[in-house]
């Protein structure tokens, strides 16, 4: 079976070297001038002495980013934080408690639908299009917990960051040390993963609403480069990139079929936008072909976890090859 699906066709893997600076626009205190020590080598590419990975939102095709792990971890790379969008906020926060991947990889395999969608019943009553939400909170919430370590940020043994949108305000704001720690990780994690409409959003210590991290930037790499990364890793399992989604079967499947899909058009574009135009520090964009799978698709748990490892070992290997790196300045409209 895994040799099936490696048989499907490669990964896009984009190198990105960026304009050459390692000056972030907002670089952490403290963190001092290294830019000029030897650096962590990864496909051929020089990341500096402080590479961040960026672990971006899509749904159930996020546990792509365990076998990513796996494949990194065996490569030989650690990063020195990880900053986390949606399920990318989840994942980044197992991986930043240092449980061992295993562990996470055997729960992620053991996932049922019934342990993230539970209808919220008011939503179907006759003025149900006033709920907050079509999904209960409280399931999400009860499963997010039996992922997070229960000491909350203490329990970290990497620095971690993940990211929500204010609701009124629209801004993305950032969670971890370095950022607000008001909210506790699960708040956080929690806020960062309630996809609007499915899930209700999340009010935090401040006494206002917070949405999925990916309503505003659904893989934050000018956030890692604002932290101090010297270069990023990415790993972006979204969907809407070279996606051609059918139109009539998201209609078909009423108000959240549409929303979900504008929702994917909306963060796919912001994501070609930001490989495109990046000008930071040296960056491996790496995309698992995980197009055309649904943000619930229970089905193909193993897939994502062997195409996530197998989309990161193409990019280990990459290194003196012919035609490993593709061009990301013109990626493929959704």
């Amino acid at each position: 079976m895994r040799q099936f699906f490696r048989n499907l066709g490669r990964s896009v893997l984009a190198v990105v070297q960026g304009n050459g600076r390692q000056d972030s626009p907002g670089k952490a205190a403290g963190t001092g001038d290294d830019s000029n020590a030897p650096g962590i080598r990864l496909a051929g590419v020089n990341l500096g002495p402080r590479p961040w990975l960026v672990l971006g939102g899509g749904g159930l095709r996020g546990l792509g980013h365990l076998g990513g792990w796996k494949a990194l971890l065996e490569g030989g790379f650690v990063p020195a934080g990880i900053l986390g969008t949606s399920i990318g906020a989840l994942v980044g926060a197992g991986l930043a408690s240092g449980r061992p991947l295993g562990e996470l990889v055997e729960q992620a395999l053991e996932l049922k639908r019934g342990d993230l969608v539970r209808v919220y019943r008011r939503a179907l009553w006759v003025n149900g299009i006033r709920a907050s939400s079509v999904l209960r909170g409280d399931v999400l919430r009860a499963y997010v917990a039996e992922v997070l370590p229960a000491e909350g940020w203490s329990g970290l043994e990497l620095p971690l960051q993940v990211n929500a949108v204010e609701l009124g305000s629209g801004r993305t704001h950032w969670f971890g040390p370095g950022a607000r720690t008001d909210a506790s990780l699960l708040d956080a994690v929690l806020a960062s993963a309630s996809l609007p409409v499915l899930y209700p959003p999340v009010r935090l210590p401040d006494e206002l609403y917070y949405i999925d991290g990916g309503a505003g930037d659904a893989l934050p790499l000018e956030r890692a480069w604002e932290v101090g990364a010297t270069g990023i890793v990415a790993l972006d399992v979204g969907s809407g990139e070279g996606e051609a989604a059918d139109g009539a079967k998201a209609v078909e499947s009423g108000l959240v079929g549409v929303h979900q899909r504008v929702f994917s058009i909306m963060s796919g574009r912001r994501r070609r936008e930001s490989i495109a135009n990046w000008k930071g520090p040296p960056l491996i964009y790496i995309r698992p072909r995980l197009d055309g799978y649904g943000t619930f698709d229970f089905q193909h748990l193993d897939y994502f976890l062997e195409e996530g490892e197998r989309a990161v070992r193409e990019a280990l290997e990459a290194t003196g090859a012919s035609d490993p790196v593709l061009s990301a300045a013109d990626p493929s409209p959704p």
